[in-house]
């Protein structure tokens, strides 16, 4: 049980940051999105180790080539956009708000519980209750996040965008370098 405690914890710590971010960034903070966003974080990091446990082996030699670089470039665009907003670029949107960017981002942040199922499944482990904790503990995880974010945020307020794009852009190259080495 203390394992899975980790593991969930671990795989929900980018779910937080990003949650951290936009807790920070959204001008129009309602509880509405946190939950929302809290929700489909916690919905990825319960399909994706379903996925890799479903897909087995074959699956994990075909995508553990690239899987890095998918998280890389999905985190990479969207911090580029928050720098770029950053400087007064007219926003449809708030980050968060805006449902592509929203599921960019569970999907981003998701893709290492991939690797979770696949590893359950080659050790013979069941998935079902454990997806579901980890679903469960990514979605108090970000709850959270969107709170820290909110109250810290009113400290910046000048510097959240540009800091919330360097957070996202460095956690893309976190998880790329983790790959690479």
């Amino acid at each position: 049980m203390v394992s899975l405690v980790l593991i969930a914890l671990s795989l929900a710590l980018d779910a937080f940051a990003v949650s951290v971010c936009a807790g920070i960034t959204v001008k129009k903070r309602r509880l509405f999105h946190a939950v929302r966003a809290s929700f489909f974080f916690a919905l990825f990091q319960f399909i994706m180790p379903l996925a890799g446990w479903y897909l087995g082996g074959a699956f994990h030699a075909y995508i553990e080539n690239f899987d890095h670089w998918i998280a890389f470039g999905l985190l990479a665009v969207i911090g580029c956009k928050m720098l770029k907003e950053s400087g007064g670029a007219k926003k449809e949107k708030d980050d968060i708000q805006d449902m592509r960017i929203l599921l960019t981002l569970a999907l981003a942040t998701s893709i290492d519980a991939l690797a979770i199922g696949l590893s359950f499944n080659l050790l013979g482990k069941p998935i079902w209750g454990s997806a579901a904790f980890i679903g469960a503990v990514t979605f108090a995880v970000c709850l959270a996040g969107f709170e820290f974010g909110k109250r810290i945020g009113s400290l910046f307020k000048t510097g959240a965008q540009i800091a919330g794009g360097l957070i996202l852009m460095g956690l893309g190259v976190k998880i790329l370098m983790e790959h690479l080495v």
